[in-house]
Order: structure tokens, then C-alpha cells, then sequence
């Protein structure tokens, strides 16, 4: 939630819609291979800082994970979303103003919760086309104990690429969460309070 600390596990931290299906492995198509590179991307950098992470410091894990971030992740569609009905109320700049702190936030997040390594993979578990060509990416995070957590991804492509818009972590739909809170964050306070919660909340991450 924007407004007080989510507490979550170790992998019940992310930036996350749709179904939990459990699919069998069906066959991958080429555009279904580069959706799937982009989550396995994104799981390669963070099993990297989490195995660095003390080593280099939250600045240190920032940085590599910050283009990871812009290059997977649908920025703008998900803070479209977030905003909801808001969103067409704001000014282009004031678009771009949210974008960018709420892209800042997001790596901040993840800079600050994969900070050390204990064993845990990633592993793909399926891909299925779903409504509006896009494409869901099953995966789990399999825990040093063998607890495993599901992570769904639900990409889109923009620009002819593959980009989260999504993640559903234990059937739990991020967007949905952030819709919800931002929302009515906003229509509370307004949008010049929004933009400060986003400001506080990511120097809260780098302490």
C-alpha cells in the first residue's frame, strides 16, 4: 500500500494481476520466448544483487537494478492504471511528474527488499497467450527451505516489445492494490500530496 509499510516475506515484495493457473508447459512460440526473456531477465539481475547485495550497498543495487526496471516494466501503463479514472484529470507534465517518481519508487523498492541471498532460485513454470494478446508468465521463487511462492507475470507488448504490466504474487494482483490505494490517495489529498508520499516513501527505502 502507499500509505503505511506493506510487511511481506522475502518474495512477497514486489511491484505486482490477473489468474493463478497452473498450466502445463505448453509450446513456445517466438513471441512467447521473448515475453518469457524479460521475466527471466528481470529474475537473473535480482538473484545478482541479492547474491552482491551487502557487498554493494542499497546505491550499489539500485543502480543495476534501476535500467532493468525502465526496460521491463510498462511505466506508463501501470501508473494509466494505478491512477484510474484520475489519470485523464492531470496535465501532461503532471503524467510525466508521476511516472518518473513513481518509476524511482519502484526501483527504490526493490533496491531496498532484495538485499541478500540465501539460496533461493527462480524457476519458469509456463507461458499462455490470455485476452488482448497478452501473454502470462507462470513462475515460482523456490525458497532455500523449498517453500515455494507463486509470481505471475502478465505482459503486454508495447512498441513491439514485451513489458510487465503486472504481477500477481500468491494469486494477489499488485495493480489492483495500488489501484485502490493511489486512487483514493488522490482524490483525498490531491495530486501535489501524492507526488510527496512518492517522495517520502523512496527515501524511506534508501535508509
Amino acid at each position: 500500500m502507499l500509505v503505511g509499510k506493506v510487511e511481506m516475506n522475502i518474495f512477497g515484495r514486489f511491484t505486482l494481476m490477473i489468474l493463478v493457473m497452473h498450466l502445463a508447459m505448453p509450446n513456445v512460440s517466438a513471441g512467447d520466448r521473448r515475453a518469457v526473456e524479460v521475466v527471466e531477465k528481470l529474475h537473473t539481475t535480482l538473484l545478482a544483487v541479492m547474491k552482491d547485495g551487502v557487498k554493494i550497498g542499497y546505491q550499489g543495487r539500485y543502480d543495476q537494478i534501476a535500467p532493468v526496471i525502465k526496460s521491463s516494466f510498462d511505466m506508463h501503463f501501470i501508473s494509466r492504471t494505478v491512477l484510474g479514472k484520475h489519470w485523464e484529470t492531470l496535465h501532461n507534465d503532471q503524467q510525466s511528474k508521476f511516472i518518473e517518481m513513481f518509476t524511482r519508487m519502484s526501483i527504490a523498492a526493490y533496491a531496498s527488499n532484495f538485499d541478500s541471498y540465501s539460496g533461493e532460485r527462480f524457476k519458469t513454470i509456463s507461458e499462455k497467450e490470455v485476452s488482448g494478446g497478452r501473454i502470462l508468465i507462470q513462475s515460482q521463487l523456490i525458497k532455500s527451505d523449498g517453500g515455494q511462492v507463486q509470481l505471475d507475470y502478465l505482459l503486454n507488448r508495447t512498441d513491439s516489445q514485451w513489458r510487465i504490466i503486472n504481477i500477481i504474487a500468491e494469486g494477489v494482483s499488485d495493480l489492483a492494490l495500488k489501484r485502490a490505494d493511489y486512487s483514493a490517495f488522490l482524490k483525498n489529498h490531491g495530486f501535489e500530496a501524492l507526488l510527496k508520499k512518492l517522495n517520502e516513501k523512496t527515501n524511506q527505502y534508501s535508509r
